[in-house]
């Protein structure tokens, strides 16, 4: 028994140091999906190191207490880092915005920014597949789902715009979003869950152009869904964060705009983005230290008929649900250039006027709308100093911004695995909640 308590108290103890690691190589990369687990389920890792801490101690099994001891603490201490307070919201909004809350709203929101267990919601109205648009010469329409309050919910008028994840070329809508979605409709906001395209079908330009056709649907409809067409927000996660920010901040552009909307109102009242690259070439240097670069004539095609890829198949499908049997047959083999190679045309040195132009950071201004920016501290992905440099230059700017940093996390913290229990994906959507109310 004793033994027993060692080892689970050392995998627990190794477990949470996680939280102290960054991956900034390939070789690290590969602890990216490990530490993710670790930290959406810092309590129970916490919760399980106090068990071991206290049987340990009962047996007389020292070592196994210390080691238990050491995970309950370091992952407390994760998870109270993460749902700390702070002064974004006096900073953005004045030191009465918390008075700028209707009472009736704030009784369906979190009543901190970590509750244990995101409550369970009233069903809201949910219609699958609404088509957006049409391509043209073809029969092929872009989906959305909409999301709309319960019954019986009083409505907010306010319509939020989500744009999955995706570097650009993987996903689609629904991806484990589903209790993000009921609990923004329990507060009487409509959810529009978009499907965009993704390279190499199209180019980031073919994507912003979806994006804004997707925002001129909603104000075209907006009576429809009872929605007042002022109070539209942009938002999204990773690849997603980043269209909904450079759609908010350059809605005109007329090279970031296509013909079809060119007379449409494509302004937006706000935007929140979750951990969006808003740098392109930051991003590009920040990615390409991590992402393996695969050569083509080393590419294999995956086989699906062995133990190990149906194993992982499952492990899959448990993680994404549904989604997996959508996306599994993409290719996700390609390297960081030949990514950005379909997103942009090419590398930095090769269009470097192009990383610039997509990048929202070189479009933010006194013009752009109140701005939500949640990222992670060891983001592997997106650089969290960009983050750092664009809440610096809005509140040069005057914009209302509100910047939160996770310490200690990882990207996609909002979408993968335990969302339910994770601190950071509470913490942002207590973020997320207050911030649409305020804007």
């Amino acid at each position: 028994m004793t033994a027993f308590l060692v080892v689970v108290g050392f995998l627990l103890a190794l477990s949470s140091g996680l939280f102290f690691f960054c991956v900034r190589s390939p070789a690290g990369a590969a602890l990216t999906v490990p530490k993710m687990f670790v930290s959406h389920g810092a309590a129970f890792v916490a919760g399980g190191g106090a068990l071991i801490a206290v049987l340990s101690l009962a047996l007389g099994a020292f070592v196994a207490a210390a080691l238990g001891a050491v995970a309950a603490a370091l992952s407390l201490r994760y998870l109270l880092r993460v749902a700390a307070c702070h002064d974004g919201f006096e900073r953005a909004f004045g030191q009465d915005w918390q008075g700028r809350i209707d009472s009736g709203r704030s009784g369906s929101m979190l009543k901190g920014r970590w509750v244990g267990r995101l409550p369970n919601q009233l069903e809201p109205r949910w219609e699958r597949d609404v088509a957006f648009w049409r391509i043209p010469g073809s029969e092929r329409e872009l989906l959305c789902d909409i999301w709309q309050p319960p019954v019986g919910t009083p409505p907010s008028h306010l319509a939020f715009l989500y744009f999955h994840g995706s570097g650009w070329h993987w996903g689609d809508k629904d991806f484990n979003t589903r209790h993000f979605f009921r609990h923004l409709c329990a507060q009487g906001h409509v959810v529009m869950d978009v499907a965009y395209r993704l390279c190499p079908e199209v180019d980031v330009f073919g994507m912003l152009g979806d994006v804004k056709r997707a925002i001129a649907w909603m104000k075209k409809n907006a009576e429809k869904y009872d929605v007042d067409p002022r109070r539209v927000v942009t938002g999204g996660g990773s690849a997603g964060g980043h269209l909904a920010l450079l759609a908010a901040y350059a809605p005109d552009h007329p090279e970031l705009t296509p013909d079809d909307v060119k007379d449409a109102d494509l302004s937006v009242a706000a935007v929140a983005s979750y951990y969006g690259p808003v740098d392109m070439l930051a991003y590009y240097d920040h990615a390409g230290a991590v992402v393996v670069e695969p050569g083509e004539s080393k590419r294999k095609e995956r086989k699906r008929d062995g133990v190990v890829s149906r194993m992982s198949d499952a492990v899959s499908r448990l993680i994404m649900g549904d989604l997996f049997d959508r996306i599994k047959d993409q290719d996700f083999t390609i390297g960081h250039r030949r990514m950005m190679a379909n997103l942009l045309g090419g590398q930095p040195d090769e269009v470097p006027e192009r990383y610039e132009l997509v990048s929202p950071i070189h479009h933010a201004g006194p013009h752009v709308p109140p701005t939500l920016l949640l990222q992670g501290e060891h983001d592997s992905l997106v650089p969290a100093p960009a983050c750092r440099a664009l809440h610096h230059k809005l509140v040069q700017a005057g914009v209302p911004v509100v910047h939160v940093e996770y310490p200690q996390t990882e990207h996609a913290f909002d979408v993968a695995f335990l969302t339910r229990y994770s601190p950071a994906a509470q913490a942002a959507l207590y973020e997320l909640e207050r911030f649409l109310v305020l804007v």
